[in-house]
């Protein structure tokens, strides 16, 4: 069994490692806000239960046990949020906080009763895959609006961004997964992208535009 704070940084790391050999300490620190000292020392610890392999100075990645312990806690906040909008009736701006304090929680039988009473969904209410009780998860190509071309549209099947705020916005926008998007026009000069959907054409920042990922429409 990990602590809270062990089973926190597993997952920054796991993030931050996606397609890197290496993520150095500053780049853990800025992740979870604290301060490079204090995760040289939780690298440290995880080195010794091996969940990480720690290079001074360089910085760490996963090991195997690391990986298998990252994508069940992934698995375990992306089933909650599924079953807060589901079951409980909750929107898809409330639900990650209390994810992030229930992703915690040991059972491994819950999570599996959890999985099956929701027949098994392969994404969350923002579009991330949830791994499989295996660790296993369905990767898909996804294409920020920023990186469209002029005229190209497709589904919004992903956000990056989960904040509270952010989903609001979109909502008071009527965008939501599946809402079919186009880009009409991204400005030059700033990156803000003019885009239409069914009901409105919308001018968004370019901030927003790398936050909504399309699957793309041929």
């Amino acid at each position: 069994m990990h602590s809270i704070s062990e089973e926190n940084y597993i997952k920054a790391i796991y993030h931050l490692q996606d397609g890197q050999e290496l993520v150095s300490t500053n780049e853990i620190a800025g992740k979870m806000n604290t301060k490079a000292s204090s995760v040289t020392d939780m690298l440290k610890k995880l080195a010794d239960k091996n969940l990480a392999e720690y290079i001074p100075y360089k910085g760490a990645r996963l090991t195997k046990n690391g990986i298998n312990c990252a994508t069940q806690i992934i698995r375990k906040h992306r089933l909650w949020e599924v079953f807060l909008v589901e079951k409980l009736d909750f929107s898809w701006d409330e639900v990650h906080e209390i994810a992030e304090q229930l992703e915690h929680i040991q059972s491994r039988k819950l999570i599996d009763e959890i999985d099956k009473l929701l027949d098994y969904p392969k994404h969350d209410p923002h579009g991330d895959p949830i791994p499989d009780a295996q660790g296993n998860y369905e990767k898909t190509v996804k294409t920020p609006i920023s990186q469209l071309e002029n005229g190209q549209k497709g589904v919004l099947s992903g956000v990056l961004d989960t904040s509270t705020r952010f989903l609001q916005y979109l909502d008071k926008h009527n965008i939501e997964l599946g809402t079919k998007i186009q880009l009409l026009e991204k400005e030059a000069f700033d990156g803000s992208c003019l885009i239409k959907t069914d009901l409105k054409e919308l001018q968004i920042s370019k901030s927003i535009a790398d936050n909504l990922y399309l699957k793309l429409l041929k």
